[in-house]
């Protein structure tokens, strides 16, 4: 369809503070298909309220890059790229203010674009947002061996020079728009807020239409339309005199009129179940189920995401065993009593010691290496090999059973 695709004019986008017509965007495009963009969406409280929720949530997870040698896992903490994306971008934006720009491309547009920044011997210098609506894509028509090329305001770039992000895409190059998947209901709910609006604007007055006895002159048909106007204008002109012999009928509630805030909270409904949560997460009315569903939700964002920086931002050698990931330990770490009652479990089963529960909450390490290992006070120091049973004041060394047997103190 191209939506999106067209830049508005600026008078032809809603203005809240104007009389909203059928020369709005979205009217037009509902009954000629014209384009629209963007700015028309995110006028739609839900929709913009879903968006500062995931971002926000985005926002609040520190991104870390982590090698594998040899089986284990050690993570990175001096790299360049972890400043670009946790804290200064080098550019104009900040971390926090270039992933909302991009979450924002990512939901609404055909894909979020940033170019990535290196000096001549190859280190990364910046990550730089652009706008999706000033970014071109110029495909080749082989539908097996698909490649492709970035414009940016007439130059052209290779592919791995940009950090992308696409929802739904079927070439790797541009993406479907969440609102494309069923546009209908985003229509309705602007159009819900537009015929707000209006009644708003009329100052509550009621529709209806006038009877005459006998035929108005043009005289008294232009003096009832100026008064007319004034009264729906909600200023402070709110009386209209009629001739002798015209009356005013009030006509009645349409079924829209009628159930106006049924229809924006089964809107908002629908559109919040579009991004993958309920709509109760906006409006402080989660349950458990309606928070495990978010964050669901946020974590198969956070893998599209963490799947664009391994592709985009790791040279091929560095492929082979680094890798980006979000620290989603605040995100999953649940309420006090749910993560103490896991510790707990942890353990008892000797898979987690304090010190690991103590760093999981951020607190000073004990320095206690000590595991039990069974009768409640045995303990075993698994970096030495050497047993202590406190009851009977005995240690015993692993590496050497025999000479360590009844050794005290």
């Amino acid at each position: 369809m191209g939506l999106f695709r067209r830049k508005e004019k600026p008078e032809e986008r809603a203005d809240p503070g104007r009389e909203v017509d059928a020369s709005d965007s979205l009217l037009r495009a509902l009954i000629s298909g014209t384009d629209v963009d963007k700015t028309i969406l995110l006028q739609i409280p839900a929709v913009r309220g879903c968006l500062e929720k995931i971002a926000g949530t985005v926002c609040r997870l520190p991104i870390k890059l982590y090698r594998k040698v040899d089986g284990k896992v050690e993570e990175i903490t001096e790299d360049a790229r972890l400043r670009l994306l946790n804290k200064e971008t080098g550019d104009t934006l900040n971390a926090d203010e270039f992933w909302r720009a991009m979450l924002e491309d990512y939901f609404l547009g055909r894909g979020a674009y940033a170019y990535i920044r290196k000096n001549g011997i190859g280190e990364y210098e910046g990550l730089h947002y652009v706008e999706e609506e000033k970014v071109s894509v110029l495909k080749n028509y082989d539908q097996i061996l698909k490649s492709y090329s970035i414009m940016v305001m007439g130059k052209t770039y290779h592919p791995f020079e940009f950090l992308k992000l696409h929802r739904r895409t079927k070439d790797g190059a541009e993406g479907i728009p969440l609102w494309q998947d069923n546009p209908l209901i985003f229509s309705v709910a602007y159009n819900s807020f537009v015929f707000e609006e209006k009644l708003v604007k009329k100052g509550g007055n009621k529709r209806g239409f006038i009877e005459a006895e006998d035929r108005l002159d043009k005289g008294a048909i232009e003096s009832i339309k100026r008064a007319w106007n004034n009264l729906y204008s909600n200023n402070t002109d709110n009386v209209v005199v009629l001739n002798k012999g015209a009356k005013f009928k009030e006509s009645s509630n349409t079924s829209v009129e009628m159930q106006l805030n049924e229809n924006k909270e089964s809107n908002a409904k629908d559109i919040c179940g579009m991004f993958g949560f309920s709509s109760r997460i906006l409006y402080g009315e989660a349950t458990e189920e309606d928070r495990k569903e978010y964050i669901n939700a946020v974590m198969s964002l956070l893998n599209v995401i963490e799947t664009a920086l391994d592709k985009d931002l790791l040279t091929e050698k560095e492929k082979e065993s680094f890798y980006f990931a979000f620290d989603t330990k605040e995100l999953t770490r649940g309420s006090l009593k749910e993560r103490y009652e896991a510790y707990a479990l942890g353990l008892r089963n000797n898979f987690l010691q304090i010190d690991e529960v103590r760093a999981k909450e951020d607190m000073e390490p004990l320095g206690f290496k000590w595991v039990r290992i069974g009768l409640n006070d045995v303990l075993l120091d698994v970096e030495k090999g050497i047993v202590y049973t406190p009851n009977m004041n005995a240690v015993a060394d692993l590496n050497n059973p025999k000479g360590g047997e009844g050794n005290e103190g």
